[in-house]
């Protein structure tokens, strides 16, 4: 099971593959400041736009880079119940430590169509822990309540949820009782530490660990501050670039590079991420 601070890590990239080399040092970065685990080809570790066999290859990168070190979650979810299984099944029998599916973009399923999608995905990584993965900006529409209820009947491996949404009345109805959520929103951590989540899957931990991991540890409202105000400097630049640029300057060998159509950072906007990663390294 999950616990804890876990970065929604970012994919290593150069020349349109994946930077094999830089994963065991990002990893080391990583766990250097504390983190518990994980989380890989998420949101932001760019998991949709890599085809099956690169989000294979990713997973199975990062879970030998951190072997027996902290924890590896694969986020499965894809387009079509046929990928997210077929996935799922290749994390578990990879050694993933959990599994997690979005609902999958563009079309608005209904409750019945989406239960089965994730009951589908929970089975085909059972034993190991399953999360869904609620993030309505991203999946076009919220995993209904009823839906995580009926699939708790079905899904014995069913653990929780990793819960991006924001504000925090969009978080709150999914602490359910014997379920773990992770926030995703860091300013939304101490209120939801408060009310009973296991931890965060942040994004901000991917290329700021240092943030995350003390705040998660220690829920005081200075530190939820200064993490919330952190990732909304980041926020204002093309993330995924941003998170990149500033791991390569805080001396990880992550290139910038992002996948298409995602993009890199300006002249200006790279003159603006370092004066961030400056200010917070002082």
């Amino acid at each position: 099971m999950l616990h804890g601070a876990l970065a929604a890590a970012v994919t290593p990239l150069r020349d349109e593959r994946l930077d094999e080399a830089a994963v065991a040092p990002y990893v080391d970065f990583l766990a250097g400041h504390g983190v518990d685990g994980v989380l890989a080809l998420g949101t932001t570790g760019e998991g949709v736009l890599f085809s099956p066999a690169e989000r294979r290859e990713i997973a199975e990168a990062f879970l030998a880079a951190a072997a027996g070190r902290f924890q590896v979650a694969i986020h499965v979810g894809a387009q079509t119940t046929r990928d997210t299984v077929a996935l799922a099944d290749h994390a578990a029998a990879a050694g993933a430590h959990a599994v997690a599916v979005i609902a999958p973009p563009y079309f608005p399923l209904d409750e019945d169509e989406l239960l089965a999608h994730v009951v589908a995905a929970a089975a085909a990584c059972a034993p190991v822990p399953f999360y869904l993965y609620e993030f309505e900006a991203r999946s076009g529409y919220a995993i209904p309540v009823a839906v995580v209820e009926r699939l708790r009947e079905r899904a014995p491996n069913l653990a929780g949820l990793k819960v991006s949404d924001s504000p925090w009345d969009r978080v709150a109805p999914y602490l359910l009782e014997g379920l773990d959520v992770f926030v995703g929103a860091e300013g939304l951590l101490v209120e939801g530490l408060a009310a009973g989540a296991a931890g965060a899957v942040s994004g901000l931990a991917a290329s700021f660990p240092d943030a995350v991991v003390p705040l998660v540890r220690a829920p005081a409202p200075e530190l939820g501050e200064r993490a919330r105000d952190l990732r909304a400097s980041l926020s204002r630049l093309p993330f995924h670039a941003a998170s990149k640029t500033a791991l390569g300057l805080r001396g990880v060998p992550v290139t910038a590079e992002v996948r298409r159509p995602l993009r890199g950072l300006t002249g200006a906007e790279g003159k603006a991420l370092e004066r961030i990663v400056n200010d917070w390294t002082a």
